[in-house]
């Protein structure tokens, strides 16, 4: 229990920062479009990576350090396009930020959460080296992975639906564009931080 404990705080404590992919989520989640699909898609994916951390993926990954440059640079260019897109969309303003409106399909909004996730360098140092590597100093690793897991699924099912709980504000087209810069622009900083190194 003590493990599962443990690897469900840490797992969440990573989870919990600002990023593109949870900054997806919640637009989702207000826009109250294909929520199960994001958050299936998010949290199926961290689940994939945590147990491959565990099972000692992470290993490999510091053994051949090329596969977290190919996905920095895959994932800078990612983020700068979709930052780009986000204050688009802020300084069209007007009925392309009204909470209902379809933004495209459920490929679509699948595709891009995989994008966010896959192509993001940040999460394999966090869930393949870092969960993997604490894991191994656990009672029972695979039960510290366990909760790693279950933080990963209460945190995004929690921020795609929780994000219901908002619409009202999101209701008036300048909050739609303020959330949009600020999308934007954690969008253009976790690239330039990945350019930089």
């Amino acid at each position: 229990m003590i493990s599962v404990l443990s690897g469900f705080t840490l797992g969440l404590s990573l989870i919990l920062a600002i990023g593109a992919q949870n900054a997806f989520v919640l637009r989702q989640g207000l826009r109250g479009q294909f929520v199960l699909p994001v958050v299936l898609t998010c949290a199926l994916s961290d689940a994939v990576l945590i147990v491959a951390g565990v099972a000692g993926f992470g290993a490999l990954v510091e053994q051949a350090p090329w596969i977290v440059s190919l996905f920095r640079w895959g994932g800078a260019a990612f983020l700068l396009v979709y930052g780009a897109r986000a204050f688009l969309s802020a300084w069209r303003g007007g009925g392309a930020l009204q909470a209902g409106q379809e933004a495209g399909g459920m490929r679509r909004a699948v595709l891009t959460c995989l994008a966010l996730t896959w192509l993001n360098p940040h999460v394999y140092l966090d869930t393949l080296v870092l969960l993997g590597s604490i894991s191994t100093q656990a009672a029972s690793p695979v039960m510290f992975g366990t909760g790693a897991v279950i933080a990963s699924f209460t945190f995004f099912f929690s921020l795609g639906y929780g994000a219901a709980l908002l619409r009202p504000v999101f209701a008036r087209p300048q909050a739609w564009r303020v959330l949009d810069v600020g999308i934007g622009v954690v969008m253009w900083t976790i690239a330039i931080s990945l350019i930089l190194g």
